[in-house]
């Protein structure tokens, strides 16, 4: 009797506990995302990745392209994630930008939990085109 009031109890309990960690863990990585945004990319590509020209396909006086909005107006939803993730490691001098490269700045968590809050920053209908294209 007393195992089963124990037992019992044990599973009541655990009804009291969420025991999904992925909404945490999903919370937690949209927070370091938007945190390791704002320390390193925020001063080129904007606030919440609206960037800071105009006509980002337009050159600069420089030769050099601009930092693209990431908010989904530009081309960066057009690019797989292993594509992102080199840009975002190497850098996008190969692109005719200036973007330096993370690789050894920024952790794996940080760079994925970056793809992740730039990817919460489209809109549905361009998370769905991205989806259904490199998420298959």
């Amino acid at each position: 009797m007393k195992v089963l009031i124990i037992l019992s109890s044990a599973l009541f309990l655990s009804g009291c506990f969420n025991g999904d960690d992925s909404q945490d863990s999903a919370k937690d990585s949209a927070q370091l995302g938007k945190a390791t945004f704002e320390k390193n990319c925020v001063q080129c590509h904007a606030k919440a990745g609206k960037g800071l020209a105009e006509d980002w396909k337009a050159r600069l006086p420089n030769g050099m392209f601009p930092a693209p909005p990431l908010n989904g107006t530009a081309h960066t939803w057009h690019h797989s994630p292993k594509s992102l993730m080199t840009t975002i490691n190497d850098g996008g001098a190969k692109l005719g930008g200036w973007m330096p490269g993370f690789k050894d700045a920024l952790s794996e968590p940080e760079k994925q939990a970056v793809l992740d809050y730039i990817f919460d920053l489209w809109p549905e209908e361009i998370q769905k085109k991205y989806n259904a294209r490199f998420k298959k």
